[in-house]
């Protein structure tokens, strides 16, 4: 199918609502990003791609990143990185603290704010440097040597950042952190800091459509059993506890980051990333949940 007429067609509409809700302006930096913004970039797994607006325009990708940590140290630990965190959907805010008294301190999935910040302590462990080996990983994913942290973002997070560091400090209690919680909790802002475009993102993660393999050189970057369950926990929790929403509207595994992103991949087919930073009362991108749910429906283009 040629997707570019209804990409354009859906593009229109949606640019012509008035975007609801408003920034991220609990932190300092993400609060003076233009509202306006609205870019689109999709791109196929046979090559075409096509980009709307500020598709080319670098944000702050924010927890679209986590699928990135997730991806490096399931590639490491494989099947034993479940030991440490769960696969279900949390129904809390993603930043919650209620469900780690429960569940001892192990979180429900790896994109809450939670399993985000135990698999950044993985990747501690793991790793001789841990920022420098992500980024390397981004940047070898992506075909793009340009992506890297923004420092004032991740100074600006940790500025407000206390609940994050509170979520930390409590998984500790419970032994499921094994790094100082300084060290985990400083690397989990950075992680959250690093900036991408609409194109960037969707060259990044195309290889979680096809099978686990980069297009660019067939490289296996995760195996097709471990790019299914990414997939899966992308289409169950990847956007907080609006996922069941977004499953319901969209019907793509996707995942969604408060900078106003939301990356969203058919498998065997595409990726396409969206990005408008006004956010709706579950911090995920207004425009973006309304454009991917017109595009779908139009295209007849979800997994269901």
């Amino acid at each position: 199918m040629d997707y570019s007429n209804i990409l354009q067609e859906v593009y229109e509409k949606v640019s012509k609502e008035e975007g609801r809700g408003g920034v991220a302006s609990y932190i300092p930096e993400l609060a003076k990003v233009d509202p306006l913004k609205f870019g689109v970039f999709f791109k196929e797994i046979n090559g075409r791609d096509f980009g709307m607006g500020d598709f080319d325009e670098k944000f702050s990708i924010q927890s679209i990143a986590k699928v990135a940590s997730l991806c490096l140290a399931y590639k490491m630990l494989g099947e034993k990185i479940w030991e440490r965190m769960g696969v279900e959907p949390s129904g809390t805010p993603f930043n919650s603290l209620v469900q780690l008294e429960s569940d001892r301190g192990v979180p429900r999935n790896p994109f809450i704010n939670a399993g985000a910040i135990v698999i950044c302590d993985i990747l501690i462990g793991e790793l001789n440097n841990p920022e420098e080996d992500l980024l390397s990983f981004m940047r070898e994913i992506s075909d793009n040597s340009s992506i890297s942290f923004s420092e004032n973002i991740a100074e600006s997070e940790k500025s407000t950042g206390y609940r994050n560091v509170a979520l930390c400090n409590f998984i500790k209690s419970f032994g499921n952190i094994e790094n100082s919680p300084e060290k985990v909790i400083d690397f989990y802002f950075k992680l959250c800091s690093i900036e991408m475009s609409c194109r960037e993102i969707s060259c990044a993660f195309l290889f979680l459509a096809n099978g686990g393999r980069k297009i660019s050189d067939n490289k296996q970057i995760l195996s097709e059993s471990q790019t299914k369950r990414t997939n899966a926990i992308m289409q169950s929790c990847g956007l907080y506890d609006e996922s069941g929403e977004f499953t319901f509207k969209v019907g793509l595994p996707g995942k969604s980051g408060v900078g106003g992103g939301i990356l969203a991949i058919h498998p065997y087919k595409y990726a396409v990333t969206l990005w408008s930073p006004k956010l709706n009362s579950k911090g995920n991108s207004y425009k973006g949940m309304r454009f991917l749910e017109l595009f779908t429906t139009k295209a007849r283009s979800s997994i269901f």
